[in-house]
């Protein structure tokens, strides 16, 4: 095999469903329909098992196949079911079967007959083959739009997607690439706004407003307020939402046109089948498949931050058959149809077929994968332009598939409707047995069922519905201030917080789960490098104080300052003269060491260099290898240029080229990568650098520096930083030569190529010379770890579901302090549910036994994807919840998007908690939709999961604030508002049912109709507010330092059962007292001076002034915090009480209305008696609550009560300090922990369908200047 045949067969194997095509007997007949795969016949192939898992949910949505462990072969789809290259597309414009020979390599073909409905491409623009009358074509035709209720699911599409090449005509069915988040628009308002947000309303409230309207029109007014009040809130909120999506809608994009060029579209008018032309820097428009790019073999690089949160690049390659299509006028001379799996959520599968014709007129299949996919969303990097094939569009794309879209006043109702048919027997006993008697009042001994009607008009107010108008003002001026926080506002970005939902601001402060996403919410996924160890000596960016000198026998390090003097053959510190060093000798040796050392970190790579305004740029799909390459770049060691067979290098300014004769790459199971080099002195040497463990095994005998390394390693491991070891080889000519014969054999290799590899670089990488270690730093948001260890101390379990390795999580998890080193790590990482099951059954049953001893220890569960995918099987889901809730953290790695919305359903199903998730990408929108609470990182263009997000964020670290602020403090306040504001009604009401045993049940009310409303609308409308926005039970100061505080929302200690019907209780005896003493002090109809009765309404209106006064009162008691706002609200109310009233019962009955104050104020606001009475009864009934509230705090306090006087006091806190003793014990615990768990730090790209060598093989950066324009 020559080397373009090697390297054919290279980039065939790069793609799944190019290799297997490849492998396609020579000897099958071209005239037998295809199979698919291409090189086997699909009854020998054994079908994959049915997924055995069974999230067993009530969502249907849920009902998925979820397999981790299945990994779906090319284009059979799992998602639709359907083997997609069964029957070929026929030749455009053959109307006979053409016979044709197969391409064993890149496609197979077929003969096909001709059938006018599977030509759809027949009338395209650059269509070549025989024509048919215009007559005869039968153009697809838009969709008919077909009416669809609410309640109606969606039918999803099933069988294959037929996409027509360059004929918008024949592509019209689908859908717009129009994209909205909104909730509502002009025409679905009313029914959405009812149906969802109302829907408490509608079940009890309307029944009876309808009754109240039958006799009385105005007292719908209070309904109608509220309806008003919460759709105004809903329109603001959607609002925001509209301006998001029209801002999105109107960027612009590049498509081809009829005339070959390429016109300004806005993204809203792309269309599916459309060609874009998408340029660095650019986001994607839509789901688009890769055709060709301005990149050797097709390649791209593409930044997914905006769907999964990280910055490293993904490589994406355009298919062989399509990749040399660079310029208009080829990519617009496509014909032919692409059939292509149904839209999805899957971000990472996509399995299509393009049925092309050649210009000869022959049939031509293009196998396609989720190589080829370029997913609307992510953004183009490094490569100056790609064409794209537009798929899937709009709401049909896969990051928009991934946007998923009380009893209390039910007992009010029941209470108020056992008053009124309470009240309904009295008023019929009195009727039928009393009338006699009351011969004089003329009554009728018939019952009629509007008595009923008439008692629940008269008790209506015992619900607050104005409640429900004051807790959403209250809410959404909780969500203004959360947005107003400067402590959340991030000044990088100009990022405030948002919320977008603000009806739940109060469970903000009841949180007990927290399920975060890590790359980019934990992390920056920036990597950087942070320090070396080279021939025994430590190296740093900057040195500790600590390690500055030798004091108590420390070995002292250096700084990178010093490392690069020694490389330049200089001294720059007195410490490191040759004198000090062990004499000239020793210090070439150091010098001989580093230059090795920092050789192996410039060449020993595969990042491609790229020169953008005179500075250069790394492309590399691992961080961890442009840190690396960057970190000798700023020791004077720049990796400049690539060439397919060499790699140039700068050391302090002097050109040097090294030969790149292999690489051996990395993977999970080698934990290494090699690089075998001719360096310019004609030598051959090895580079490897890998995890220590793999790299100490491999080393030859008498190493020097071994010793000192593996100290340094637990000194790097300590502070959270990512290792590598560093070593090398010489390997003779004669030793190379044969060893390169296996190596090639190996990777000819059509079937297990990638264990061949590994065997073959088995053989060379022995007999290794270490050379030291590197650390890295994974640069985690500012604050992170003292973020999460506050979160624990408030008793937040916190969860991180990643899709990162489990080592990788690991280091995450310890250097955020998630993980402690006090903890014993638990790790589930079985390859079959069986094993999975016993691990898990073995490990919950020997931690119940120690804790049953009273053993208790804090533990951290581990658990990879695959092994989730087992434990999420109904029979074995509880077992592993059970499992996680006794471990202080959990940990799940290699979990898919779904995985991750499954576990939080799992817990959310299986516990009564509240459930936050945080994430920042689009693979975490379905888990941030799955948990009660959705939190996005916002302050990138274009997030996900910020638009379907509850509240946005800019940085993880505000997630301190947001909680243990802002949520207990809405939590506590709502609380506090909802049962005053029952109270007060209920004192009122009340009132009037004790006064029904006062009139025979006839329905009289104690007060005027309109100062009852006055009662909820103007007299008591500011308390509420003020208790609601304002109040504060302790400080913010004072909840950051003492974490525990939160528990008190977690345990709902301020809005219990009993703390409810205590209210209620209190109301009952507090309209009983003022009701009793009225009737006391008014016995027998007080007289005046002026020898008049006083009369019914001079009572109802001195009773509502004691009822109104009494209320005040409470709410004074109750308020933790007085400010202005305060005193304008509650001794404000009455002072405007005593004015307005009057006025309005002097100026009402002049107007006609309200006669029944006719003549009263002159009488009552004279009358000693009613000041009297003004002051003495609300202060007996008040005096309860004094008495109480003292005896509470006093013998009974609770925490906050503690806190309240911490505060108040101003006591310092006087806890110990051990900040020493704790970080001395951190050291000794994390050394054990780094000696049992060696060989973790590599973020290296993992994908079988990449080849990282053929790669770096692709790239000539000397020559870019070369590359296509595209135009």
């Amino acid at each position: 095999m020559d080397s373009e045949e090697s390297f054919v067969a290279l980039v065939n194997t790069a793609n799944p469903a190019a290799y297997k095509s490849a492998s396609l007997p020579q000897g099958s007949s071209s005239h037998h329909p295809p199979t698919y795969p291409p090189y086997a016949n699909t009854q020998s192939q054994p079908q994959p098992a049915p997924s055995l898992m069974d999230p067993f949910f009530d969502d249907d949505e849920d009902l998925l196949d979820l397999s981790p462990v299945t990994t779906p072969r090319p284009m059979q789809s799992q998602e639709s079911g359907l083997p997609l290259t069964h029957a070929a597309a026929p030749p455009s414009g053959l109307d006979s079967p053409v016979p044709f020979a197969i391409h064993p390599r890149f496609w197979a073909t077929t003969r096909l007959e001709f059938r006018e409905s599977r030509l759809p491409f027949r009338e395209a623009r650059h269509f070549q083959g025989h024509r048919r009358p215009r007559g005869n074509i039968r153009l697809r035709r838009r969709k008919k739009w077909k009416w669809r209720w609410p309640w109606e699911k969606e039918v999803q599409p099933t069988g294959e997607r037929v996409i027509v090449l360059n004929n918008p005509a024949m592509n019209i069915e689908f859908c717009s690439n129009f994209v909205s988040t909104s909730k509502y628009n002009v025409v679905t308002f009313t029914l959405k706004f009812l149906k969802g947000g109302f829907e408490f309303l509608v079940r009890f409230a309307f029944a009876y407003a309808i009754c109240r309207a039958i006799l009385q029109y105005t007292t719908i007014a209070p309904l109608a307020v509220v309806l008003l009040a919460s759709a105004f809130k809903e329109v603001q909120e959607d609002m925001k939402r509209h301006r998001s999506d029209s801002e999105l809608n109107a960027r612009v994009a590049k498509v081809l046109n009829e005339s070959l060029g390429f016109d300004p579209r806005p993204w809203r008018d792309i269309r599916v089948g459309d060609i874009v032309r998408v340029e660095s820097d650019e986001f994607i428009p839509a789901d688009l498949v890769l055709i060709s790019s301005s990149e050797p073999e097709g390649l791209c690089y593409i930044e997914t931050s905006n769907l999964d949160g990280e910055t490293n690049l993904k490589i994406k390659q355009a298919s062989p058959q399509t990749s040399s299509l660079t310029s208009p006028t080829l990519v617009g001379g496509l014909h032919g149809s692409l059939r292509s799996e149904q839209p999805n959520n899957s971000l990472y599968t996509y399995e299509g077929t393009l049925d092309l014709v050649t210009d000869a007129g022959m049939p031509k299949q293009v196998p396609l994968g989720p190589d080829q996919l370029l997913l609307r969303g992510a953004q183009l990097r490094n490569t100056p332009w790609v064409y794209g094939l537009v798929v899937f569009t709009g709401h049909e794309t896969k990051l928009m598939r991934n946007a998923t879209s009380t009893c209390i006043f039910i007992f009010l109702f029941a209470f108020l409707l056992a008053l009124s048919i309470g009240s309904t027997i009295g008023a019929s006993i009195n009727t039928w047995f009393l009338s006699s008697q009351q011969w004089y009042l003329f009554q009728t001994t018939s019952f009629t069922g509007r008595d009923i009607l008439t008692f629940i008009i008269l008790y209506n107010n015992l619900i607050p519905i104005s409640l429900i108008v004051t807790t959403e003002v209250v809410r959404l001026q909780h969500a203004a201030l959360i947005s107003a926080d400067l402590d959340m506002y991030y000044e990088v970005r100009d990022t405030p917080a948002v919320v977008r939902t603000s009806s739940l601001v109060e469970d903000l402060g009841r949180v007990e789960f927290v399920f975060a996403d890590k790359t980019g919410t934990l992390t920056r996924n920036e990597m950087v490098f942070r320090a070396a160890s080279i021939g025994g000596v430590a190296y740093a960016e900057e040195v500790d104080p600590g390690r500055a000198s030798e004091e108590d026998g420390r070995e002292m390090w250096r700084t990178f300052v010093d490392l690069r003097a020694l490389l330049e053959g200089s001294t720059g510190r007195s410490d490191m003269e040759p004198s000090a060093t062990g004499g000239e000798q020793e210090r070439q040796r150091a010098t001989a060491v580093a230059h090795e050392f920092m050789t192996l970190l410039a060449v020993c790579h595969t990042v491609i260099p790229e020169v953008r305004d005179g500075k250069i740029h790394y492309q590399a799909s691992s961080p961890d290898e442009a840190a690396l390459v960057a970190g000798a770049e700023l020791l004077e060691y720049q990796f400049h240029t690539r060439k397919p067979r060499s790699a140039f290098i700068r050391v302090r300014g002097s050109p040097v080229e090294y030969e790149i004769l292999n690489v051996c790459e990395f993977n999970s199971s080698r934990k290494r990568m090699s690089t075998v080099v001719r360096t310019p002195d004609g030598k051959i040497k090895l580079y490897c650098k890998g995890a220590d463990t793999v790299i100490l095994e491999r080393l030859g005998k008498h190493q020097t520096f071994t010793e000192k390394t593996l100290s340094h390693l637990e000194d790097y491991a300590t502070e959270g930083l990512r290792t590598l070891c560093i070593a090398y080889r010489d390997v003779p000519e004669a030793e190379y030569r044969q060893w390169s014969t296996i190596y090639d054999q190996a990777a000819a290799t059509l079937s297990g190529r990638s264990e061949a590899l590994d065997k073959a670089a088995e053989l060379i990488e022995k007999d290794l010379v270490l050379l030291g270690a590197t650390a890295i730093e994974d640069k985690l948001q500012e604050g992170v770890p003292d973020t999460i260890h506050t979160l624990q101390m408030a008793g937040i379990k916190v969860w991180v579901l990643t899709g990162d390795r489990q080592e990788t999580a690991i280091n995450i998890g310890m250097s955020c302090r998630l993980i402690a080193e006090s903890m014993n790590l638990v790790i589930v990482n079985e390859e079959t549910s069986h094993d999975t099951s016993e691990f898990i059954s073995k490990r919950l049953s020997a931690i119940k036994n120690q804790r049953s001893t009273g053993e208790l220890e804090d533990l951290a569960l581990i658990i990879d994807g695959k092994s989730l995918g087992f434990a999420l099987q109904k029979e074995l889901s509880k077992s592993f919840l059970e499992l996680a809730l006794l471990c202080k953290a959990v940990i799940c790695c290699r979990v898919s998007p779904l995985q991750k919305a499954l576990v939080v359903k799992l817990v959310k199903k299986n516990q009564d908690s509240i459930l936050l998730a945080i994430g920042d990408g689009a693979n975490d929108v379905s888990m941030i939709q799955a948990a009660h609470v959705g939190i996005g990182i916002s302050g990138l263009e274009g997030l996900q999961a910020a638009r379907s997000a509850d509240v946005a964020i800019s940085q993880f670290r505000y997630l301190k604030k947001l909680l243990l602020v802002h949520g207990a403090w809405s939590y506590q306040r709502l609380s506090k508002l909802i049962l005053y504001s029952f109270y007060k009604n209920i004192t009122l009401y009340m009132t009037q049912f004790w006064y029904s045993f006062f009139n025979n049940f006839s329905g009289q009310i104690a007060y005027e109709s309109w100062t009852i409303t006055f009662f909820n609308v103007l007299f008591t409308v500011l308390p509420p507010f003020v208790i609601g926005i304002f109040d504060q039970f302790v400080s913010a100061r004072v909840l950051d330092r003492y974490p525990q505080l939160y528990m008190l929302g977690q345990r709902n200690v301020f809005f219990t059962k009993s703390v409810f019907w205590l209210w209620i209780a209190n109301a009952l005896y507090h309209s009983l007292i003022l009701f009793g003493f009225s009737v006391i002090i008014f016995w027998g109809d007080l007289k005046q001076a002026t020898g008049l009765d006083s009369g019914h309404w001079f009572w109802g209106t001195a009773l509502y002034l004691i009822v109104l006064l009494t209320v005040l009162g409470k709410a004074a008691l109750i308020s933790d915090l007085w400010t202005k706002y305060t005193v304008a609200a509650i001794p404000g109310s009455f002072v405007f009480t005593m004015i307005f009233l009057p006025l309005y019962a002097w100026i009402a009955p002049l107007l006609g209305f309200s006669t029944e104050y006719y003549g009263l104020v002159p009488r009552l606001w004279t009358d000693a008696v009613f000041y009297f009475m003004l002051l003495l009864v609300p202060f007996i009934c008040l005096s309860r609550d004094f008495a109480w509230k003292y005896y509470r705090r006093t013998y009974m306090p609770l925490s906050y009560h503690i806190a309240q006087e911490l505060q108040k006091y101003n006591i310092p806190d006087y806890r110990p300090r051990q900040e020493q003793f704790q970080k001395a014990i951190k050291k000794v615990r994390a050394v054990q922990r780094m000696r049992r768990n060696r060989g973790f730090a590599f973020s290296q790209t993992e994908n079988n369908r990449q080849d990282q060598a053929r790669i770096i093989r692709a790239y000539d950066t000397s020559k870019s200047e070369a590359r296509p324009s595209g135009y």
